[in-house]
């Protein structure tokens, strides 16, 4: 079985090959014992090795055998308050991905112009207002969006999707990718129909019963 720190590598490995993210941008933390490992700050993904990857625990301590260690990305406050406080969630995934983040820049939330929209946990893509990146602020925003959600935008930035397994999170990730390409679209045609809370209601529990999906 991999270790947790070859999982995180080659997550982040796939979410640059995949083009959710573009060289050093972006990163990823998996939940471990009582912390989380999380990708490296500054690092692109190809340059990594599992040696790389930063255990922090939940009172925000880097855990490291390397002298010196690595400094962990600049957002991990986010990491550390989402897994700290979601049991729910075991991996967390930011992407600065091109549609997510082209729809951030107007720091409108996402409706639910398609029933889709349901994997990310309710009727709509929140957005955050906008935190300067790696601050206290963007984590307590990112965590006020993803209150009953699995997914959010960051305002001007890109987006943070959580999952309970490296599967699920990466599942939603490509999903609210390709949503945010499709509104992006529709919206260059004028103003798609929303569907109605009564109407994704019958979604959401029909996705109860479908496949995997869960609602956090």
């Amino acid at each position: 079985m991999k270790t947790i720190q070859q999982q995180l590598l080659d997550l982040t490995l796939h979410l640059q090959a995949s083009g959710l993210n573009e060289g050093s941008s972006g990163n990823c933390s998996i939940r471990d014992r009582d912390g989380f490992y999380i990708t490296p700050s500054g690092l692109n993904p190809k340059a990594m090795s599992i040696d790389d990857m930063v255990f922090m625990d939940f009172k925000g301590t880097i855990q490291s055998s390397q002298k010196p260690p690595r400094e962990p990305s600049s957002e991990w406050r986010f990491h550390h308050d989402i897994l700290k406080t979601r049991k729910d969630a075991n991996v967390v995934i930011h992407t600065h991905s091109t549609f997510a983040t082209t729809l951030s820049l107007f720091r409108k939330d996402i409706p639910a112009f398609h029933y889709m929209i349901a994997i990310a946990g309710g009727n709509s893509i929140r957005c955050t207002k906008y935190e300067l990146f790696g601050t206290q602020a963007l984590s307590d925003e990112a965590l006020i969006a993803l209150n009953e959600r699995k997914a959010c935008l960051l305002a001007n930035h890109g987006m943070i999707v959580i999952g309970r397994d490296i599967e699920d999170a990466l599942n939603i990730s490509h999903e609210v990718e390709r949503l945010c390409e499709q509104y992006t679209y529709a919206l260059q045609m004028g103003s798609p129909t929303i569907l109605t809370d009564k109407e994704m209601g019958e979604v959401t529990e029909r996705f109860k019963s479908y496949g995997n999906w869960k609602k956090p």
